[in-house]
């Protein structure tokens, strides 16, 4: 049984860090790309970050360069997401899920994790 567990969230004040992991269990990892996405309440679930399997090349949305960084530590089976100055619109429920590819696209993907909530107070 593939599992991915994602942990870290929590509630923060704007401007301050928080880092998401995401371990991941039953399925091949070093094969596997991770992505992070997140949902906000009544919003659509939308693609964050990726990592690929085979280099650790990585994606962001334009909304998070600058301030996420996705890293990988395939002797752990972990992805790791360091969320520097977090701003209120970050405020979502954030999911790692798995994939053949990098995809920033939740419906290209073939695992899921459960959420992890992430507050950003004003």
């Amino acid at each position: 049984e593939v599992q991915l567990q994602a942990s870290g969230g929590g509630l923060v004040q704007a401007g301050g860090s928080l880092r998401l992991s995401c371990a991941a269990s039953g399925l091949p990892f070093d094969d596997y790309a991770i992505g992070w996405f997140r949902q906000a309440p009544g919003k659509e679930r939308e693609g964050v970050s990726s990592i690929s399997s085979s280099d650790g090349t990585t994606r962001y949305a334009d909304s998070v360069k600058g301030r996420f960084t996705i890293s990988r530590d395939n002797s752990k089976n972990t992805v790791y997401q360091q969320m520097n100055s977090l701003k209120p619109e970050d405020t979502a429920v954030y999911y790692c899920a798995a994939a053949a590819r990098p995809w920033l696209t939740a419906t290209m993907m073939d695992y899921w994790g459960q959420g992890t909530l992430v507050t950003v107070s004003s």
